[in-house]
């Protein structure tokens, strides 16, 4: 069984609690037995277990510790933002060998946390993505750029904001907490809160991962710090803390944005990485078979992720043949164990909302197409099964989707409705008034994480890359899940992001602008009040980006 105190200042914490992980697996085969067995670990009834059902424990850490960790990221804040950027990039890059080594054992451990087979390869292979070269390329970019104008040296340079604390969401903690690397590598330190419901992990990634890249190149004790408590206590703690500057937070809509107005109140930053209602656009030139599978992405973890499609609009050239292939799909996919090959649903925690927001839609006039129940493990249609059976939806037009809570709001279940649109679809009858409906459309989505389009059309391309400004992240005839290189995984409009939502890259969002300029031989004088010729006021087409900011 792994043990994994809280890391704070560098040192094991000690704990008089502990949450201990058990095999979702076990919770699937015998629930009431599972469940008994981790209450008498996590009461302190049963001492010690070798039952092979516990996975590992993580500390329940105290609202000192808390603070604790708080204070001992602020203390080691001035050493590590003072490190040169390329020894911060070494440590992301050590990282990412690390995680590629132990790449199948980072999987293990979601797969042991309820993560579906495929869906955790999905993430950890998303974790190399972050620390590719292609990414660290982009961080020195953004980290700094020098040019010279004028007799003077021109920079303009990125600085840490200071400590950011890092609130990842229960559902996918470990591969979201990662992002946090990014606060790392522009001289941030951070506190790590896994979740209670969910902790193994995320404590398993920082502690055996990244501390050890810490230790081993002589990082300030404290960079990064790890603790699991109760999370309404916790971010009370950090808002009020002197010690915490910057606030991650993955949660709902709702309670994110409030949230966030309560941290901006404060002069403090929040960067909310919220719910998404992601929009596919398939086009009548799209390539079918590709587009299909892109679509079928939604039914990852049963829809329960933000970052998968959550409704698709089709032109109704192709609309009966791409329905049909796509049905073909879904209807393959079966429940399972997490730990089965091919293993892509999970149990759905808000079954009632499914058949609310379903029968909703189906009164409204929306066709079902498979789907529609609860299944058991076996796959065996149950009332009371944990898992639904991935549900397709059709809807006629986009005046009846308007209407539709199926399509505008977030689901988090494996329901996925398809909006087939056609000609008279727009006022004016052309095929060009309809494509811009359909981005006008995506465009009015209260949410924007990510979009895509499956479009051969060059012009039409553009075009969707030019009109449609919610998400952000645009993908074109590409999967809707993936990560590109060099370009950020996280972030998004509206609903998704708040305010100051946009396409998230940590290194900017967690640090702030600073221009400096350099001097040589410039009268003090002239320089106020003479206008610079236009030689000397153009800067030097170099540009570079310095290892030493």
């Amino acid at each position: 069984m792994k043990s994994y105190p809280s890391l704070i200042d560098g040192r094991d914490a000690d704990h008089s609690r502990w949450l201990h992980a058990i095999r979702a697996s076990a919770l699937l085969r015998d629930e009431i037995s599972a469940l008994k067995l981790k209450r008498s670990l996590d009461r302190g009834i049963i001492a010690d277990c070798d039952d092979e059902r516990v996975v590992g424990r993580v500390g329940l850490s105290s609202m000192e510790q808390v603070r604790d960790a708080a204070a001992a990221a602020k203390a080691a804040f001035s050493e590590w933002s003072n490190w040169s950027a390329e020894e911060r990039l070494a440590v992301a890059s050590a990282v990412g060998d690390r995680i590629r080594a132990r790449a199948d054992e980072f999987t293990e451990m979601l797969v042991a946390e309820g993560h579906p087979r495929q869906l955790a390869v999905w993430e950890v292979g998303s974790a190399v993505e972050m620390t590719s070269e292609a990414n660290l390329w982009r961080a020195r970019k953004q980290l700094a750029e020098v040019s010279t104008a004028g007799g003077r040296e021109l920079r303009l340079v990125r600085k840490p904001d200071g400590v950011v604390a890092v609130h990842p969401p229960h559902n996918a903690p470990a591969a979201n907490s990662l992002i946090a690397l990014g606060a790392l590598i522009v001289g941030n330190t951070v506190v790590v809160k896994a979740p209670r419901s969910a902790p193994l992990a995320t404590a398993w990634f920082w502690r055996e991962i990244v501390d050890p890249v810490l230790r081993e190149m002589k990082a300030p004790a404290g960079t990064a710090n790890v603790i699991c408590a109760a999370p309404n206590e916790v971010l009370d703690s950090w808002l009020e803390s002197d010690d915490i500057d910057d606030l991650m937070y993955f949660g709902d809509s709702i309670r994110g944005i409030e949230i966030g107005n309560r941290w901006h109140t404060r002069g403090k930053k929040a960067i909310l990485e919220l719910a998404g209602n992601d929009g596919v656009l398939v086009w009548s030139d799209a390539e079918i078979d590709l587009a299909v599978t892109a679509l079928s992405e939604c039914f990852y973890g049963s829809t329960q992720i933000c970052m998968v499609p959550k409704y698709v609009i089709v032109h109704e050239a192709i609309a009966d043949t791409l329905l049909d292939k796509l049905i073909q799909v879904v209807r393959r996919i079966r429940p399972g164990y997490p730990e089965d090959e091919g293993s892509l649903l999970s149990p759905v925690m808000k079954s009632l909302e499914f058949d609310s927001m379903l029968a909703g839609a189906m009164d409204a006039g929306a066709r079902l197409l498979c789907g529609g129940g609860r299944l058991e493990i076996d796959g065996t249609p149950s009332p009371t099964g944990y898992f639904i059976d991935p549900t397709v939806l059709r809807i006629e037009g986009l005046k009846l989707a308007d209407t539709l809570d199926v399509v505008r709001e977030e689901t988090f279940f494996p329901l996925l409705p398809i909006v087939v649109v056609g000609a008279d679809t727009d006022a004016d009858g052309t095929q060009q008034g309809l494509f811009e409906a359909c981005v006008d459309f995506m465009n009015a989505n209260r949410f924007g994480l990510r979009n895509s389009a499956w479009i051969r059309d060059p012009d039409l391309i553009e075009t969707f890359c030019r009109r449609l400004r919610n998400g952000g992240f645009l993908k074109i005839n590409d999967s809707h899940i993936s990560q590109a290189p060099g370009l950020p995984t996280h972030g998004g409009t509206g609903l998704t992001g708040g305010p100051f939502g946009e396409a998230h890259f940590p290194i900017l969002r967690t640090s702030h602008l600073q221009a400096i300029s350099i001097a040589s031989a410039v009268e003090p004088r002239e320089s106020v009040f003479v206008r610079l010729s236009t030689s000397e006021s153009t800067p030097d087409s170099r540009v570079s980006a310095p290892a030493n900011r």
